[in-house]
């Protein structure tokens, strides 16, 4: 039986007309575009979950960021550790402006805004240290997150796409269809069930199509955009937890404001 109804399927895209075919052959090409998407973002989004996880619970319970930063290079799906990476790398380089500019004193975390004896500017210039480290910070990680971002939704627009035109097109190929359907019952004279019906199902064949690529697509977009959210959210929550934790440490290791001459 299923055979058969397989067969008839065949049947009626076979005998439907030219501009039938053209709508069946453009939701064919949406539907394949479409999985092979699903299944790109499937593996793009199969590991960064677990790495993430890697990641975060090594970064905390150690809190060495050197470590972290040599354990962090073989994640490499983990949007987490590549915006870590990337708040690491702005920290080394203006560690190194800042060790560069104080002619070889220590840099870093330890050393930036280190008072020198007999200095009173060095509160001040430890302050405005302190300041240019977090900005960049923040700049450097913001704009890791929207390129992990951007990463992640790669191909979602067009499963958006996908969900809410195929069935349109499909809609139109059925009232192409059915116009063509009637068309040639006009000219033929009759309009028993046994000329409208054949006509009809070749139509709607396209109608069934243009759903049959709409509801994965739709489906597909709703978890990996859940999924994607998901992993923004990590990004976010750890930026903030970062920064707050270099934040401590630079003041921890900063001199405080003289109140005296």
């Amino acid at each position: 039986m299923d055979g058969a109804f397989g067969n008839d399927i065949v049947q009626m895209i076979i005998h439907a007309g030219p501009m039938v075919k053209l709508v069946l052959l453009i939701l064919f090409l949406f539907s394949v575009i479409s999985w092979t998407i699903i299944f790109m973002i499937y593996l793009l989004l199969r590991k960064p979950k677990a790495e993430s996880v890697t990641f975060l619970e090594l970064f905390w319970d150690d809190r060495d960021i050197k470590k972290a930063y040599r354990a962090s290079e073989a994640l490499k799906y983990s949007p987490v550790a590549r915006l870590f990476r990337a708040g690491y790398m702005e920290f080394n380089r203006f560690r190194k402006i800042q060790t560069s500019y104080a002619g070889g004193e220590a840099g870093g975390l330890k050393g930036q805004g280190r008072e020198r004896d007999g200095n009173p500017d060095a509160p001040v210039a430890a302050g405005r240290s302190h300041q240019a480290l977090m900005d960049n910070l923040q700049r450097s990680l913001s704009k890791a997150a929207i390129d992990q971002g951007y990463r992640m939704e790669r191909g979602l627009n067009f499963l958006a796409t996908t969900g809410n035109t195929t069935p349109f097109i499909g809609l139109f190929g059925t009232v192409w269809g059915i116009m063509e359907s009637f068309r040639g019952i006009g000219l033929k004279g009759s309009a028993n069930l046994a000329v409208v019906a054949p006509g009809i199902s070749e139509a709607l064949i396209a109608t069934a199509a243009g759903l049959a690529a709409a509801i994965p697509a739709v489906v597909a977009f709703n978890y990996f955009n859940q999924r994607i959210s998901s992993l923004r959210a990590e990004m976010e929550i750890f930026s903030t937890d970062f920064l707050s934790m270099v934040g401590r440490q630079f003041f921890r290791n900063s001199p405080s404001p003289q109140t005296g001459a």
